[in-house]
């Protein structure tokens, strides 16, 4: 765009009039001068109220002419000014890079001042692409915002849950009820503790009950507090001012509630923090407030705390290794996640996801033979479905072949769990249908707990982890007979 030409000032006018005249036509020649080379142009006052925007630039925020700006605020026609930082500071930015409409622009912002030196606002010029030397600069801002939105995203990404409730497999009774309990937590906006053995999927059935939950689209953060020392946990969970402590980073940190915000917090191992945390925990879960450490200020957060524990708290409680209060407080809706010895039924579904996974990431099919499964079925998995993963790509390594043979199966289970030998030394080569071997492994347990409880069937049916209506329709079917307490 060509410049518009500028006037020569008359001689006579520089000779008769004053000095401040003189500086006054320099000055409006210059102005104008400038405006007709940048882009657009904007002046603000001291509350940065827009006084001038000339027409070009208002066009581009959609307005008609520049006096449909005047006496609106800056930010409300130029969300991401910076206008509001010159006049607050009376420092100048003289050179800015600014996204407008898709598109980086360089822009000049400098403070308005009166004769007083008293300032008065600010005025800034979009010089956009007109400074050649300047291209290599905006196409390097350009890169690091994409990396930067690329990071975002996946930083976004690692805080969304991984699972849905279509991911805890089984078609169990067992199965069926905690799934179902999963579900009404979901829809509970209230505190969750879900128990059980180590390896039984309690922080997928967290993911599940967060993706089945109204904060969906929010952050699922998770902490595990078996797994940071006591002495870091307060910081990893409520943050730090800066230079709370020696090492800390001096610009602060945001704890783990506080990246939670409006979201769903997975505490993983809740029984072993220490009880000055335990205290702080609770404070959290009753006021919805946390205090950063080394900071004197307290911050308001909306989190739902989803607890896990493999612990006995009731027996932590007793023996004051666990607050009572705070056990009360989390265990308003407890799942228990019953161990894979208890849903046997589960175990060929399960099985069969793993060996597939296993499948592809090796590049080739795998499947067990009807033995091998059998001989799964044996095992009493303290482990429960992490020992059964582990088990499993154990025996896929020393197999030669896609198919898994019991004796494969028996290599990779632990030392003293192999299933029982025949009178003559060798393993046992007939085996029963697999049907029928999860069958008497369920009478096996059922009977057990009936003992166990002296025929309550209410504390069997909760010993077993299934309800009672299916604990008496497992009577029936398994033809136990039961004449204890009903």
């Amino acid at each position: 765009m060509r410049a518009t030409p500028v006037k020569p000032l008359p001689s006579a006018s520089i000779a008769e009039g004053s000095t401040d005249a003189v500086r006054a036509l320099a000055m409006k020649s210059l102005f104008e001068r400038l405006e007709a080379l940048c882009e657009g142009a904007v002046a603000v006052d001291r509350d940065t109220k827009i006084i001038w925007m000339n027409d070009k630039y208002a066009r581009r925020f959609g307005l008609a002419s520049g006096s449909e700006a005047l006496g609106r605020s800056i930010e409300d026609v130029i969300p991401n000014s910076r206008m509001r930082e010159v006049v607050s500071s009376g420092v100048p930015i003289v050179l800015d890079v600014m996204e407008l409409a898709g598109q980086h622009c360089v822009v000049t912002r400098v403070p308005l001042n009166d004769e007083q030196g008293a300032l008065m606002g600010a005025v800034g010029f979009v010089l956009y692409d007109r400074v050649e030397g300047l291209k290599p600069v905006l196409a390097k801002v350009a890169q690091l915002q994409a990396r930067l939105n690329a990071a975002e995203r996946e930083l976004s990404e690692s805080r969304r849950a991984r699972y849905s409730l279509a991911s805890f497999l089984g078609i169990s009774a067992a199965t069926v009820e905690v799934k179902r309990l999963a579900r009404r937590a979901a829809m509970m906006d209230t505190t969750v503790l879900l128990t059980g053995e180590t390896g039984t999927g309690k922080e997928l059935l967290a993911h599940a009950i967060h993706n089945l939950s109204p904060r969906a689209d929010k952050p699922f953060v998770s902490v595990n507090a078996a797994a940071i020392p006591d002495a870091l946990l307060e910081a990893e969970l409520f943050g730090a001012a800066p230079g709370a402590y020696t090492g800390a980073d001096r610009r602060g940190r945001d704890g783990k509630l506080k990246l939670a915000d409006g979201g769903t917090l997975f505490l993983d191992e809740v029984g072993d923090m220490q009880l000055s945390l335990q205290a702080k925990l609770l404070r959290v879960l009753q006021e919805s407030e946390i205090e950063p450490l080394g900071a004197n200020r307290l911050i308001r957060i909306n989190v739902r705390v989803i607890a896990a524990t493999s612990l006995d708290l009731v027996a932590r409680v007793a023996d004051g290794r666990f607050r009572a209060d705070l056990y009360y407080r989390l265990n308003v809706l407890e799942l228990i996640v019953p161990p894979l010895r208890q849903r046997l039924e589960d175990l060929p579904m399960l099985a069969e996801q793993i060996l597939d996974e296993i499948g592809l990431r090796i590049g080739q099919p795998v499947e067990l033979d009807d033995a091998a499964m059998l001989a799964l079925g044996c095992h009493a998995w303290p482990g429960n479905v992490r020992e059964l993963r582990n088990v499993l790509e154990r025996a896929v390594m020393v197999s030669e072949s896609a198919r898994i043979t019991r004796e494969q199966i028996l290599r990779a289970l632990p030392a003293g769990t192999a299933a029982p030998a025949s009178a003559g030394g060798t393993a046992v080569e007939e085996v029963s249908p697999l049907r029928r071997a999860i069958a008497d492994a369920e009478r096996h347990a059922i009977q057990t707990a009936l003992a166990a409880t002296h025929g309550n069937k209410v504390a069997t049916a909760q010993a077993l982890g299934i309800s009672r209506a299916s604990l008496y329709q497992k009577l029936a079917s398994l033809g136990i007979e039961s004449p204890g307490i009903g």
